[in-house]
C-alpha cells in the first residue's frame, strides 16, 4: 500500500463517517482533501465504494422511513439528468471539470446557509431538482447539495430526509457504476484503490452510523449547509 493510498483510506474513514452521519459531505470532503494528491475525476470515480457502503450501512441500521413511490418519483426525473451528465462528463476536460464542480457545489451550499429551513417546493421545481441531481452525480460523483435542498424542503425530520438522501444515493450511484463500466472509466488503479479500502471502511461506518440518531434536528441542518458550502469554496483555491 503507497503512503498516498494510506492518506486516502485514513481521509475517507473521517470524511465518509460524517457523511453517514449528515447523509452528504463525504465526497466533497474528500476531493477537496485529497485532490492535492489525485486528480479529481479519479477521485470521482472512486467515490462509488464509499458512497455506496454509505448508504447500504445507513439504511441498513436505521428506521425504516423511506417510501418507494416517493423515491421512485426521484429517480426517474433523476435518470433523464444522469444520462445527460454522463455524456457531459466523458467531454470535459479537467480545468472545466474542476470549476463546474466548485461553482455548483457553492452555489448551492450558499442557498442552504442562507436558507437553513427552506420553504415547501412545487411538484416542477422538485422534479427540476432531482434531475439537476442526477446530472451532478454523473458529473461529479456528488448529487448531495442538489438533493439535500430538495429534502430539506420536503422533509422536517433529520432522519427521513438522511435516509431519503441515502435511498436516492445508493440509486444514483449503481446507475453511474453501470456507465463507468460500460465506457471502461473504472481502471484496474481505481480498482485496486477500492479494494485496499473497502474493509477499513466498513467497519467505521459500520459504527459510525449510531452517532446520526444522537444529533439534533437544528445542529443537523446548519452542518449540512456549511459543510457544502465551504466544501465548494476549497476547490477554487486548488
Amino acid at each position: 500500500m503507497s503512503l498516498a493510498l494510506a492518506g486516502l483510506i485514513l481521509v475517507c474513514v473521517f470524511t465518509y463517517a460524517f457523511e453517514i452521519v449528515f447523509g452528504l459531505a463525504g465526497t466533497i470532503m474528500m476531493v477537496a482533501i485529497m485532490s492535492l494528491v489525485y486528480e479529481p475525476r479519479t477521485l470521482v470515480v472512486y467515490s462509488l465504494l464509499p458512497q455506496i457502503l454509505v448508504a447500504t450501512i445507513g439504511l441498513g441500521r436505521s428506521p425504516r422511513v423511506v417510501r418507494a413511490r416517493p423515491l421512485a418519483g426521484m429517480l426517474g426525473a433523476a435518470a433523464l439528468g444522469m444520462a445527460a451528465g454522463l455524456w457531459i462528463f466523458f467531454r470535459l476536460g479537467d480545468d472545466q471539470f474542476r470549476r463546474l464542480l466548485a461553482t455548483a457545489i457553492t452555489l448551492f451550499g450558499a442557498y442552504l446557509v442562507l436558507v437553513p429551513a427552506p420553504p415547501p417546493l412545487p411538484p416542477w421545481a422538485r422534479r427540476l431538482l432531482d434531475g439537476l441531481a442526477g446530472a451532478s452525480q454523473a458529473l461529479f460523483g456528488i448529487s448531495g447539495p442538489v438533493a439535500m435542498t430538495r429534502l430539506l424542503a420536503t422533509y422536517r425530520d433529520k432522519t427521513e430526509v438522511r435516509n431519503y438522501a441515502l435511498a436516492f444515493f445508493l440509486a444514483m450511484n449503481l446507475m453511474r457504476a453501470a456507465g463507468y463500466l460500460a465506457e471502461g472509466t473504472v481502471t484496474p488503479e481505481i480498482a485496486g484503490m477500492m479494494a485496499w479500502s473497502a474493509p477499513f471502511l466498513a467497519v467505521s461506518l459500520w459504527y459510525a452510523n449510531h452517532l446520526h440518531f444522537r444529533v439534533r434536528e437544528g445542529v443537523f441542518r446548519r452542518v449540512v449547509a456549511w459543510i457544502i458550502l465551504l466544501g465548494g469554496l476549497s476547490l477554487y483555491r486548488q
